[in-house]
């Protein structure tokens, strides 16, 4: 029964790690690049991730060195405004710069899904511990639905979803209802957005 515990907290802890939202919005960008615009459209993917997801990774890690934040999934909500201050600076600057060189408007449409993302979930997190791991998840999973058939995308990202959802609720991170509310914070905003700009 005590191996089995464990193995489970060990699967939680890898699926937790894997799918640490700073992983997501690296990666989303340059699949969003690479399957519309191959290599150019991975170059414009590498700025966006870079931007709105390595340098923030790259902050949280100075931050736990220095003592800033607990630890690189940030768990303590009063740790959180400031960082979101930082990415959201971070994003709008992506944002600009992507519109400044006229970068493909899909790519444009997928940090303005991060920023959407981030002006809903943002609020939330500093009274109440919304999931960030969900939001940024099934935000990705709406996006890449427009990348390929949104049936079985919509199938296979909501189960991904809920693993994420279930490592962190296993860890003792998130309740149910904070993983089920990141998820739909997260798809909502990436929704509202694409049906706002359009994708294409």
């Amino acid at each position: 029964m005590k191996q089995t515990r464990r193995r489970r907290t060990t699967l939680a802890r890898a699926l937790t790690g894997i799918f640490a939202p700073a992983h997501v919005v690296i990666l989303l960008p340059l699949t969003v690049g690479g399957v519309t615009s191959g290599w150019a459209g991975i170059g414009w993917g590498l700025l966006a991730g870079v931007l709105c997801g390595w340098i923030p990774a790259t902050v949280i890690h100075v931050g736990v060195r220095a003592g800033r934040f607990t630890d690189r999934h940030v768990r303590e909500r009063e740790q959180r405004p400031w960082l979101i201050g930082v990415i959201v600076a971070l994003v709008v600057a992506a944002l600009a710069l992507l519109l400044l060189l006229d970068a493909p408007h899909v790519m444009v449409v997928t940090v303005a899904v991060m920023l959407a993302t981030l002006a809903i979930i943002g609020p939330v997190t500093t009274v109440w511990k919304i999931s960030f791991h969900t939001a940024v998840a099934f935000g990705a999973v709406v996006v890449l639905a427009q990348l390929w058939p949104a049936v079985p995308m919509y199938g296979i990202g909501a189960a991904v979803t809920a693993l994420i959802g279930w490592s962190r609720v296993r860890l003792g991170d998130h309740t149910l209802a904070q993983v089920v509310a990141g998820a739909l914070a997260g798809g909502t905003a990436a929704w509202l957005t694409i049906r706002w700009l359009g994708w294409s």
